[in-house]
């Protein structure tokens, strides 16, 4: 399967975008490969792109400018959406850094592209919607995890969203996503290990 191929499939469901309407997408969408540390945005830039991922890791993370200190905040996996969501939806600069964790490969389309197609159709001016929609709903549903979840269910939950990030992550960036330390991340795993 083709990259497009993979993109197409994954706006039919994610979408219900018709064969049609996906076409009109062709001549916009453009593949590109980052190196491991290399940046999708960077912060007080404006995002410009709504990336694919074919394959990779992204993570999004705020660096403290007292500190140095980095807290991630989001991961993104294969055959996900990639942005900085804020930024790419207010066109705004950002307040983060996205950065691949590995060797990376995405689709991307640049938001002008895709306000031309949201202006030709309803199913993407609908794809445009499930996106600030599902931009919305990773936010929060962070945000409430940390709020309401314990650490043990944060990393539970993390290993059902994205189930091969540990092969590719360092422990101490996942241990920020949960927000916890490196020793409290060891005895979680070890103790679901001995379930």
């Amino acid at each position: 399967m083709t990259e497009l191929e993979l993109l197409e499939k994954t706006l039919t469901v994610f979408a219900s975008m018709d064969a049609k309407e996906f076409t009109k997408s062709l001549p916009y969408w453009q593949l590109r490969t980052y190196r491991k540390g290399e940046f999708y945005n960077e912060y007080k830039n404006v995002c410009k792109h709504l990336g694919f991922i074919i394959n990779g890791v992204f993570r999004t993370y705020h660096a403290s400018t007292e500190t140095g200190e980095e807290k991630n905040l989001l991961f993104f996996t294969d055959k996900q959406f990639l942005a900085s969501y804020k930024s790419f939806l207010t066109q705004t600069p950002c307040n983060y850094y996205t950065e691949s964790l590995v060797d990376s490969a995405i689709l991307y389309i640049h938001i002008d592209d895709l306000n031309r197609l949201y202006a030709s159709s309803h199913q993407w001016e609908r794809f445009g919607r499930f996106i600030a929609e599902l931009a919305f709903n990773e936010v929060m549903d962070h945000t409430e995890d940390m709020m309401f979840k314990t650490p043990e269910q944060r990393y539970q939950q993390l290993l059902e969203r994205h189930p091969d990030i540990f092969n590719s992550v360092p422990l101490y960036h996942i241990a920020s996503y949960l927000g916890i330390q490196g020793p409290s991340l060891s005895r979680i795993r070890k103790r679901i290990s001995g379930k």
